[in-house]
């Protein structure tokens, strides 16, 4: 397997208390497979319950970890890009912090690198009721069409990007439209995108937020304001 020069992982965290050391203890026994200067970056989303307080413990802990806060929550695709701010190494993989998938299989993406610019999963079989995969089938038929993205799990948090590239795009999603946005652009610049197929787990403790209708009608909302922007190259 090819090596990262160096290696950024960032993890959004919202009420994950339960999840947020296990998954970031897995992420650091297996980043130094990856690449020989890494950092793991926990983005804590205005959480109500000890996740801010466990982050900055592991802050302490370990020298590789930074805790970044959001002060209040900025919302799923705020704290995504709060990771891509703090992000200072070449390469940055980010997944979600409830544990559902497993980082070693970073290096499935790894190994796209040779043929494309930006390395992303799709969910082999995805581990989520049944209302929350119908909604993501319609979605992303409609966000395939409206941007030309080649990729069939849009929304799959298991991503591998070049800080090159993110410090070329300005994103300004604060919601579920992230990946859209974040995929539309690198559609747009001509970036070559490659997938890969990914093992996608039942969460084991927390609760689920982007199910909620209020996230889904406020992607809605966005997606043809970010439409526009893409046409207009902002």
């Amino acid at each position: 397997m090819n090596r990262l020069p160096s290696l950024t992982i960032f993890f959004p965290f919202y009420n994950e208390e339960a999840n947020l050391e296990r998954v970031v203890r897995e992420a650091l026994a297996a980043a130094p497979g990856f690449a020989d200067r890494f950092e793991i970056i926990m983005v804590n989303d205005g959480s109500k319950d000890r996740t801010g307080e466990i982050a900055d413990r592991l802050e302490k802990e370990i020298p590789q970890c930074r805790a970044a806060h959001n002060r209040p929550n900025q919302g799923y695709g705020g704290a995504v890009k709060r990771g891509f701010k703090e992000a200072r190494m070449e390469y940055i993989f980010f997944t979600d912090g409830d544990g559902q998938f497993d980082i070693r299989e970073m290096t499935k993406l790894i190994e796209l690198l040779d043929r494309c610019d930006i390395a992303v999963g799709y969910r082999i079989k995805r581990a989520d009721p049944f209302v929350r995969k119908a909604n993501a089938l319609a979605w992303g038929t409609l966000v395939r069409g409206l941007f030309g993205i080649k990729v069939r799990d849009i929304d799959c948090a298991f991503k591998l990007i070049p800080k090159s590239f993110m410090d070329s795009i300005e994103l300004w999603s604060d919601g579920a439209l992230i990946s859209t946005e974040l995929l539309a652009k690198a559609t747009y610049k001509g970036l070559r995108i490659e997938e890969v197929g990914v093992h996608h787990y039942p969460r084991k403790a927390g609760e689920q937020t982007g199910a909620k209708l209020g996230v889904i009608l406020k992607a809605f909302r966005e997606l043809f304001k970010l439409r526009k922007r893409i046409r207009n190259g902002t």
